[in-house]
């Protein structure tokens, strides 16, 4: 699976592989050792930590390889976190998002990995965003193959991994983490069918908010820094104009920008969005340009310290939406 075209250096992670012998799994606060009381579960990042959470409830303790307010693409695993996968009896992870991971766990923990990303077909990345014949389609540096990154368009084969972004899909995801925690815990599978129930309940809540607070807007196009929003486009009936593609730390070329400000002006714009793990700077350049504002969209990808969870996370985001778009 291709979910991003130019995967991170594994140097670090390789390193961290062949330094394991005697490593155990650390806790967040550096000590080791397992709750044997606990199912031990690793999530990669956190919108799968959240789920775990949800659906282990008390049963699991939950180790997010990720710090809060860091960007989950970068991940480079140091042995600490090498001996986490290792020793943990569930890690959760979306194979493809995080190549250092998928390393670690082919190597330590093959037979107890969950990915999430089997669980219903990953979209393409191109979906949920514009379809112009004739333009190129390229996900990496555009000064590289002389062509313009495009509206959520990316090279063949790539697929979106952001699939939280569509709260049904995050229903059913923790509907198959309850019966893989189930396998891993059976006297406790009852539970987490519970508990995986009435998060189900939760996110269908969400989702109606969604659906009925983006029924009747004056626009349907969102202008973001890179095509994460495929999912919650494709769910609720908008359009997404990226600026980049799905990798949030590509460089826009001249001529892409150019085209993000024409569709801009073209749509009516009022808000350009960014992103809380992202720099501001280019959604600023093409909102001055176009005489629009500047708005946080949250992909979700991560935490901001003190950032609420991912309910409240996703509400802003409604909440947000509705006003950029003018909805009644």
């Amino acid at each position: 699976m291709n979910i991003r075209s130019a995967p991170r250096t594994l140097a670090v992670a390789t390193t961290a592989l062949l330094a394991l012998g005697g490593v155990t799994a650390c806790s967040d606060d550096g000590t080791a050792g397992a709750d044997p009381q606990r199912v031990d579960v690793v999530a990669a990042f956190y919108p799968l930590q959240f789920l775990a959470e949800r659906v282990g409830g008390d049963a699991v303790k939950v180790s997010n390889l990720v710090k809060p307010g860091a960007e989950p693409h970068d991940l480079e695993l140091n042995p600490g976190q090498v001996g986490q996968v290792a020793e943990a009896e569930l890690v959760v992870l979306l194979k493809g998002f995080q190549p250092a991971l998928d390393e670690a766990v082919e190597q330590n923990a093959k037979d107890r990995a969950f990915d999430v990303s089997t669980v219903q077909p990953l979209m393409d990345a191109a979906a949920g965003g514009h379809d112009h014949e004739g333009e190129g389609e390229e996900h990496g540096h555009p000064e590289e193959s002389g062509k313009s990154e495009e509206h959520g368009h990316e090279e063949n084969g790539t697929k979106d991994p952001h699939l939280w972004l569509d709260p049904t899909r995050l229903a059913t995801v923790g509907d198959k983490l309850a019966e893989r925690l189930g396998q891993a815990d059976p006297d406790r599978a009852g539970d987490y069918t519970t508990r995986a129930k009435a998060l189900r309940a939760e996110l269908e809540k969400l989702d109606a908010e969604f659906t009925a607070g983006l029924k009747t807007c004056q626009r349907r196009e969102i202008v973001v820094s890179h095509t994460a929003f495929g999912y919650l486009t494709e769910r609720y009936k908008l359009e997404q104009i990226g600026i980049t593609g799905l990798s949030p730390d590509n460089e826009p070329a001249p001529q892409r920008l150019a085209e993000v400000i024409e569709e801009a002006r073209e749509h009516k714009a009022t808000t350009i969005f960014f992103e809380t793990l992202v720099s501001p700077k280019v959604a600023e350049t093409i909102a001055k340009e176009v005489g629009a504002k500047t708005a946080v969209l949250d992909p979700l990808e991560g935490l901001t310290p003190g950032g609420g969870d991912y309910l409240s996370v996703m509400r802003t985001n409604l909440a947000t939406l509705r006003t950029a778009l003018s909805c009644s």
